[in-house]
């Protein structure tokens, strides 16, 4: 009985030190589509080469300060509050690599 409860007690903790890191689209259709796919408070479409031109000439490390402390009508950190920054960082380039 101690055993089956020790097996299960150890089970409930691997969510906690097991997160896989999700990719950049997976992001993308996730949280960052919401505004990103129709330009909604005039945040920079997908895949409009135009509108991304500007962010690109910024880096990718400006680009991360600034989705993760917002601009304009963009709250912190968009509407990902669960993404880690390496996660942050390959939705961006996922938004990146679509205005290319």
């Amino acid at each position: 009985m101690i055993k089956v409860f020790i097996s299960v007690s150890a089970l409930l903790f691997i969510p906690l030190t097991a997160h896989a890191e999700r990719g950049g689209e997976e992001v993308y259709n996730a949280k960052c589509f919401v505004c990103h796919a129709q330009g909604v408070a005039n945040a920079p479409k997908f895949g409009d080469a135009a509108a991304w031109k500007p962010r690109i000439d910024k880096g990718m490390d400006a680009l991360l300060a600034t989705a993760k402390s917002g601009i304009n009508a963009m709250p912190p950190m968009g509407t990902c509050m669960d993404c880690s920054d390496n996660e942050m960082k390959a939705a961006i380039q996922f938004m990146l690599d679509s205005a290319k």
